[in-house]
Protein backbone atom coordinates (compact mmCIF):
# COMPACT_ATOMS: atom_id res chain seq x y z
CA UNK A 1 0.00 0.00 0.00
CA UNK A 2 2.87 2.32 1.14
CA UNK A 3 4.88 1.83 -2.42
CA UNK A 4 1.05 2.62 -4.16
CA UNK A 5 0.50 5.71 -2.62
CA UNK A 6 4.02 6.63 -3.48
CA UNK A 7 3.83 5.88 -6.86
CA UNK A 8 0.89 8.16 -7.02
CA UNK A 9 2.64 10.90 -5.52
CA UNK A 10 5.22 10.63 -8.11
CA UNK A 11 2.90 10.55 -10.88
CA UNK A 12 0.91 13.65 -9.67
CA UNK A 13 4.20 15.36 -8.70
CA UNK A 14 5.45 15.02 -12.56
CA UNK A 15 2.04 15.69 -13.77
CA UNK A 16 2.16 18.89 -12.04
CA UNK A 17 5.28 19.77 -12.95
CA UNK A 18 4.46 19.00 -16.91
CA UNK A 19 1.72 21.15 -16.46
CA UNK A 20 3.80 24.12 -15.03
CA UNK A 21 6.62 24.08 -17.57
CA UNK A 22 3.99 23.70 -20.52
CA UNK A 23 2.21 26.91 -18.78
CA UNK A 24 5.80 28.68 -18.75
CA UNK A 25 6.24 27.60 -22.18
CA UNK A 26 3.05 28.96 -23.61
CA UNK A 27 3.60 32.62 -21.34
CA UNK A 28 7.20 33.05 -22.70
CA UNK A 29 5.56 32.17 -26.53
CA UNK A 30 2.75 34.85 -25.66
CA UNK A 31 2.47 38.40 -25.87
CA UNK A 32 0.03 40.39 -24.49
CA UNK A 33 -1.37 43.38 -25.45
CA UNK A 34 -3.15 46.37 -24.42
CA UNK A 35 -4.95 49.58 -25.73
CA UNK A 36 -6.67 52.09 -24.00
CA UNK A 37 -10.30 52.93 -24.85
CA UNK A 38 -10.89 54.84 -27.88
CA UNK A 39 -10.60 53.76 -31.20
CA UNK A 40 -7.16 55.04 -32.37
CA UNK A 41 -5.43 53.42 -29.69
CA UNK A 42 -7.30 50.13 -30.55
CA UNK A 43 -6.56 50.47 -33.78
CA UNK A 44 -3.29 50.89 -32.91
CA UNK A 45 -2.88 47.98 -30.70
CA UNK A 46 -4.30 45.77 -33.12
CA UNK A 47 -1.59 46.84 -36.13
CA UNK A 48 0.97 46.07 -33.55
CA UNK A 49 -0.52 42.62 -32.61
CA UNK A 50 -1.02 41.78 -36.87
CA UNK A 51 3.16 42.54 -37.22
CA UNK A 52 3.78 40.34 -33.98
CA UNK A 53 1.45 37.59 -35.68
CA UNK A 54 2.91 38.11 -38.91
CA UNK A 55 6.75 38.63 -38.35
CA UNK A 56 7.18 36.05 -35.51
CA UNK A 57 6.35 32.57 -34.00
CA UNK A 58 4.87 34.34 -31.13
CA UNK A 59 1.28 33.70 -29.70
CA UNK A 60 -0.30 37.53 -29.21
CA UNK A 61 -3.07 37.90 -26.47
CA UNK A 62 -5.11 41.14 -27.35
CA UNK A 63 -6.79 42.90 -24.32
CA UNK A 64 -7.52 45.80 -26.33
CA UNK A 65 -10.20 48.38 -25.02
CA UNK A 66 -8.87 47.52 -21.60
CA UNK A 67 -9.26 50.83 -19.93
CA UNK A 68 -8.35 54.41 -19.57
CA UNK A 69 -4.73 55.31 -19.54
CA UNK A 70 -3.89 54.51 -15.48
CA UNK A 71 -5.60 51.11 -16.15
CA UNK A 72 -3.11 50.11 -19.15
CA UNK A 73 -0.03 51.52 -17.22
CA UNK A 74 -0.83 49.75 -14.08
CA UNK A 75 -1.65 46.58 -16.19
CA UNK A 76 1.86 47.39 -17.87
CA UNK A 77 3.75 48.00 -14.66
CA UNK A 78 2.25 44.91 -12.73
CA UNK A 79 2.58 42.24 -15.68
CA UNK A 80 -0.41 41.80 -16.76
CA UNK A 81 0.04 43.13 -20.29
CA UNK A 82 3.31 43.56 -22.35
CA UNK A 83 2.61 46.39 -24.41
CA UNK A 84 0.61 49.00 -25.41
CA UNK A 85 0.74 52.60 -27.06
CA UNK A 86 1.42 55.39 -24.86
CA UNK A 87 1.43 59.24 -25.68
CA UNK A 88 4.85 61.41 -24.74
CA UNK A 89 2.78 63.84 -23.07
CA UNK A 90 0.75 61.59 -21.47
CA UNK A 91 3.80 59.88 -20.09
CA UNK A 92 5.70 63.09 -19.43
CA UNK A 93 2.54 64.82 -17.32
CA UNK A 94 0.43 62.16 -16.30
CA UNK A 95 2.89 58.89 -15.28
CA UNK A 96 6.00 61.33 -14.46
CA UNK A 97 3.99 64.25 -12.87
CA UNK A 98 6.49 66.67 -14.83
CA UNK A 99 6.02 69.81 -16.28
CA UNK A 100 4.80 70.69 -19.96
CA UNK A 101 7.79 70.36 -22.41
CA UNK A 102 6.78 71.36 -25.54
CA UNK A 103 9.84 70.39 -27.41
CA UNK A 104 9.16 66.99 -28.78
CA UNK A 105 12.30 65.54 -28.91
CA UNK A 106 13.14 66.49 -25.09
CA UNK A 107 9.82 64.84 -24.14
CA UNK A 108 10.67 62.06 -25.66
CA UNK A 109 13.79 61.73 -24.34
CA UNK A 110 13.05 62.42 -21.23
CA UNK A 111 9.79 59.37 -21.14
CA UNK A 112 12.29 57.47 -22.62
CA UNK A 113 15.15 57.53 -20.07
CA UNK A 114 12.89 57.90 -16.95
CA UNK A 115 10.48 55.19 -17.66
CA UNK A 116 13.51 52.61 -18.12
CA UNK A 117 14.95 53.84 -14.56
CA UNK A 118 11.64 54.24 -12.97
CA UNK A 119 9.58 51.41 -14.09
CA UNK A 120 11.70 48.90 -16.81
CA UNK A 121 9.92 49.84 -19.63
CA UNK A 122 10.97 51.01 -22.87
CA UNK A 123 9.84 52.70 -25.27
CA UNK A 124 10.11 52.51 -29.18
CA UNK A 125 10.03 54.74 -32.49
CA UNK A 126 7.00 57.28 -32.22
CA UNK A 127 4.88 56.50 -35.00
CA UNK A 128 4.63 59.66 -36.60
CA UNK A 129 1.86 61.66 -35.58
CA UNK A 130 0.83 64.07 -32.66
CA UNK A 131 -2.58 63.69 -31.31
CA UNK A 132 -1.97 66.25 -28.66
CA UNK A 133 -5.37 67.38 -26.48
CA UNK A 134 -7.39 70.82 -27.70
CA UNK A 135 -10.24 71.95 -27.41
CA UNK A 136 -12.84 71.94 -29.68
CA UNK A 137 -16.37 73.71 -29.91
CA UNK A 138 -19.41 73.25 -32.17
CA UNK A 139 -20.04 74.82 -35.69
CA UNK A 140 -22.82 77.09 -33.69
CA UNK A 141 -20.30 78.30 -31.33
CA UNK A 142 -17.95 79.14 -33.87
CA UNK A 143 -20.41 80.98 -35.77
CA UNK A 144 -21.43 83.09 -32.81
CA UNK A 145 -18.28 84.04 -31.22
CA UNK A 146 -15.92 83.52 -33.94
CA UNK A 147 -13.03 81.97 -31.60
CA UNK A 148 -9.89 81.06 -32.76
CA UNK A 149 -7.93 80.57 -29.78
CA UNK A 150 -8.52 79.11 -25.82
CA UNK A 151 -8.26 82.75 -24.92
CA UNK A 152 -10.77 84.01 -27.39
CA UNK A 153 -13.10 81.65 -25.17
CA UNK A 154 -12.67 83.89 -22.12
CA UNK A 155 -15.07 86.07 -22.66
CA UNK A 156 -17.75 84.00 -23.32
CA UNK A 157 -16.89 80.53 -21.27
CA UNK A 158 -19.51 81.67 -18.57
CA UNK A 159 -22.27 81.19 -21.38
CA UNK A 160 -20.65 77.64 -22.74
CA UNK A 161 -21.26 74.10 -21.06
CA UNK A 162 -17.93 72.58 -20.99
CA UNK A 163 -17.46 68.31 -20.80
CA UNK A 164 -15.41 66.30 -21.18
CA UNK A 165 -14.34 62.22 -20.50
CA UNK A 166 -13.32 61.52 -16.94
CA UNK A 167 -9.62 61.16 -16.91
CA UNK A 168 -9.49 64.46 -17.78
CA UNK A 169 -10.74 65.67 -15.04
CA UNK A 170 -7.66 63.48 -13.20
CA UNK A 171 -4.85 64.90 -15.21
CA UNK A 172 -2.08 67.60 -14.63
CA UNK A 173 -2.56 68.58 -18.16
CA UNK A 174 -6.12 68.29 -17.85
CA UNK A 175 -9.21 70.99 -16.77
CA UNK A 176 -7.85 72.39 -13.43
CA UNK A 177 -4.69 72.87 -15.01
CA UNK A 178 -6.35 74.27 -17.92
CA UNK A 179 -8.74 76.62 -16.48
CA UNK A 180 -6.00 78.35 -14.44
CA UNK A 181 -3.72 78.98 -16.45
CA UNK A 182 -6.00 80.65 -19.17
CA UNK A 183 -8.46 81.79 -16.55
CA UNK A 184 -11.46 80.30 -17.97
CA UNK A 185 -14.76 79.67 -15.80
CA UNK A 186 -17.31 77.85 -17.87
CA UNK A 187 -21.06 77.33 -17.24
CA UNK A 188 -22.14 75.81 -13.63
CA UNK A 189 -20.18 72.25 -13.16
CA UNK A 190 -18.42 70.39 -16.33
CA UNK A 191 -20.05 67.66 -17.97
CA UNK A 192 -18.23 64.01 -17.42
CA UNK A 193 -18.65 60.85 -19.71
CA UNK A 194 -17.37 58.17 -20.98
CA UNK A 195 -15.01 58.39 -23.95
CA UNK A 196 -16.92 57.07 -26.02
CA UNK A 197 -20.07 59.11 -25.38
CA UNK A 198 -18.53 62.57 -25.62
CA UNK A 199 -18.75 63.20 -29.39
CA UNK A 200 -22.13 62.30 -29.29
CA UNK A 201 -23.64 64.80 -26.25
CA UNK A 202 -21.58 67.82 -28.13
CA UNK A 203 -23.05 66.53 -31.58
CA UNK A 204 -26.55 66.56 -29.99
CA UNK A 205 -26.30 69.98 -28.34
CA UNK A 206 -25.49 69.08 -24.82
CA UNK A 207 -22.42 70.88 -24.45
CA UNK A 208 -21.01 73.32 -25.95
CA UNK A 209 -16.76 73.08 -25.81
CA UNK A 210 -14.57 69.61 -24.94
CA UNK A 211 -11.61 68.26 -25.20
CA UNK A 212 -10.52 66.24 -27.84
CA UNK A 213 -7.42 64.90 -29.73
CA UNK A 214 -6.45 66.87 -32.84
CA UNK A 215 -6.54 63.04 -35.09
CA UNK A 216 -10.25 62.15 -33.80
CA UNK A 217 -12.44 61.30 -36.39
CA UNK A 218 -15.19 62.66 -34.84
CA UNK A 219 -14.10 66.20 -35.45
CA UNK A 220 -15.27 65.76 -39.24
CA UNK A 221 -18.27 64.00 -38.22
CA UNK A 222 -19.30 66.78 -36.75
CA UNK A 223 -17.81 69.49 -38.17
CA UNK A 224 -16.46 70.78 -34.93
CA UNK A 225 -13.99 73.96 -34.62
CA UNK A 226 -10.25 73.19 -33.20
CA UNK A 227 -8.93 75.86 -31.45
CA UNK A 228 -5.02 76.89 -30.43
CA UNK A 229 -3.58 76.67 -27.62
CA UNK A 230 -1.85 79.75 -27.79
CA UNK A 231 -0.43 80.10 -24.39
CA UNK A 232 1.26 76.52 -24.95
CA UNK A 233 -0.90 74.64 -22.08
CA UNK A 234 -0.56 71.20 -23.93
CA UNK A 235 2.13 69.41 -24.63
CA UNK A 236 3.52 67.13 -27.91
CA UNK A 237 1.53 63.79 -27.57
CA UNK A 238 3.16 61.09 -30.00
CA UNK A 239 2.37 58.08 -29.87
CA UNK A 240 4.50 55.20 -29.22
CA UNK A 241 5.12 51.59 -28.33
CA UNK A 242 5.94 51.31 -24.48
CA UNK A 243 7.12 47.35 -23.61
CA UNK A 244 8.19 45.43 -20.71
CA UNK A 245 12.00 45.50 -20.71
CA UNK A 246 12.05 41.75 -19.49
CA UNK A 247 9.81 40.70 -22.71
CA UNK A 248 12.02 42.90 -24.93
CA UNK A 249 15.05 40.67 -23.46
CA UNK A 250 13.62 37.43 -24.12
CA UNK A 251 12.28 38.47 -27.28
CA UNK A 252 14.54 40.92 -29.04
CA UNK A 253 13.70 40.57 -31.99
CA UNK A 254 9.85 42.14 -31.05
CA UNK A 255 12.26 45.71 -31.21
CA UNK A 256 12.36 45.44 -35.01
CA UNK A 257 9.26 43.96 -35.65
CA UNK A 258 7.38 46.69 -33.84
CA UNK A 259 9.87 49.64 -34.94
CA UNK A 260 8.48 49.03 -38.51
CA UNK A 261 5.26 51.02 -37.68
CA UNK A 262 7.81 53.47 -36.56
CA UNK A 263 7.12 56.75 -38.67
CA UNK A 264 4.57 55.20 -40.56
CA UNK A 265 1.33 56.92 -39.59
CA UNK A 266 1.37 61.32 -40.31
CA UNK A 267 -1.78 63.26 -38.55
CA UNK A 268 -3.88 63.36 -41.78
CA UNK A 269 -3.05 59.10 -42.15
CA UNK A 270 -4.57 58.21 -38.44
CA UNK A 271 -7.09 60.80 -38.65
CA UNK A 272 -8.66 58.86 -41.68
CA UNK A 273 -8.35 55.76 -39.79
CA UNK A 274 -9.67 56.73 -36.93
CA UNK A 275 -12.86 58.51 -39.03
CA UNK A 276 -13.17 54.58 -40.79
CA UNK A 277 -13.39 53.20 -36.74
CA UNK A 278 -15.16 55.76 -34.97
CA UNK A 279 -17.33 57.27 -37.95
CA UNK A 280 -17.68 54.76 -40.69
CA UNK A 281 -17.45 51.66 -38.53
CA UNK A 282 -15.52 49.42 -40.02
CA UNK A 283 -13.91 46.78 -38.08
CA UNK A 284 -10.49 47.78 -36.03
CA UNK A 285 -9.21 44.46 -37.50
CA UNK A 286 -10.48 45.04 -41.10
CA UNK A 287 -8.57 48.61 -40.63
CA UNK A 288 -5.31 47.63 -39.59
CA UNK A 289 -4.87 45.06 -42.02
CA UNK A 290 -5.99 46.93 -44.65
CA UNK A 291 -3.07 49.91 -43.34
CA UNK A 292 -0.47 46.93 -43.07
CA UNK A 293 -0.90 45.84 -46.69
CA UNK A 294 -0.82 49.03 -47.94
CA UNK A 295 2.35 49.75 -46.52
CA UNK A 296 3.56 46.27 -47.68
CA UNK A 297 4.36 45.54 -43.89
CA UNK A 298 2.51 42.49 -43.87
Amino acid sequence: MHRKRTRITLVLTLALAAILFFTSCAKDDTITIGSKDFGENIVIAEMLSQLIEAHTPLKVNRKLNLGGTFVNFNAIKNGQIDIYPEYTGTGLTAHLKMDVVNDPEQSYSIVSEEFLKQWDIVWLEPFGFNNTYTLAVTPEVYEQYKVETYSDLIPYAGELVFGAEHEFFDRQDGFDGLVEVYGLQFKGEPMKLNASLKYQAIGRGDMDVTDAFATDGPIKQYNLKILEDDLGFFPPYHAAPIVRKEVLDKHPELKTVLNMLGGKLDDATMTDLNYLVDVEGESVENVATEFLKSMNLI
